[in-house]
């Protein structure tokens, strides 16, 4: 639903495309939003067709394991080949990237089924699609960005899974230090819009100390 629509009960305005074309945009691409695609098979290879001269193309939700979930179904029956389905992050899991072979009139285009929930959108596209979108640009970039930070306070997760948590980053001396913000998860956008980057707790941790060193994500 686009945002000056008002919303049912069951559903909720659109964030997600537009903070992807903002995303892109800050990458150095043109962003083409497209409208929204309803949970078919038509639906979504019209969707395909019609972003099919992009140099990227990249969905949002409908690449998990529900009965609506059909985004890979829909690539698979236009001759996708996939380099890998789900990664061991939270969130971000069940992304998705592949290519489209070219044709005798379009040339190969790269794809990416990015999770739906709103944080789990906008780190995918940070870990992963903004370095394919600068390579396409033919950007010497490097990406994704990481920094080193201490911890200001003490942090417990569940292990098993590379965690990015939004948190803040101050730039003390003679180490910056970064705060984990208290969050409802991946569809939490009030805390998400609170960070400035992303905590990464790799998958075997399950008590990192304050002061102790950690990985972040700049944004």
């Amino acid at each position: 639903m686009e945002l000056n629509q008002t919303p049912l009960p069951h559903q909720i305005r659109d964030s997600n495309s537009y903070a992807l074309a903002a995303l892109v945009e800050e990458t150095g691409g043109e962003a083409l939003r497209l409208p929204h695609a309803a949970d078919s098979r038509e639906a979504l290879a019209a969707a395909i067709h019609q972003a099919r001269d992009c140099d990227l193309l990249l969905f949002s939700g409908g690449v998990s394991v529900g009965k609506h979930d059909l985004v890979e179904e829909a690539l698979a029956a236009e001759g996708a080949e996939f380099f890998f389905t789900g990664v061991h992050m939270q969130p971000g899991r069940p992304v998705v990237f592949g290519r489209l072979a070219p044709t005798k009139t379009r040339r190969a285009q790269y794809f990416f089924g990015l999770p739906g929930n709103p944080v789990s959108t906008q780190v995918t596209f940070l870990v992963f699609a903004r370095t394919i979108l600068a390579a396409l640009a033919g950007s010497g970039e490097q990406s994704p960005h990481f920094a080193a930070a201490q911890l200001a306070e003490e942090i417990r997760v569940k292990p098993g899974l590379t965690r990015f948590l939004p948190a803040v980053l101050t730039p003390t001396l003679p180490q910056p230090t970064v705060r984990v913000i208290a969050s409802q998860g991946s569809g939490d956008l009030a805390a998400n819009a609170r960070a400035n980057c992303y905590a990464v707790l790799p998958a075997d941790c399950e008590h990192l100390r304050a002061g102790e060193s950690v990985a972040i994500l700049l944004r």
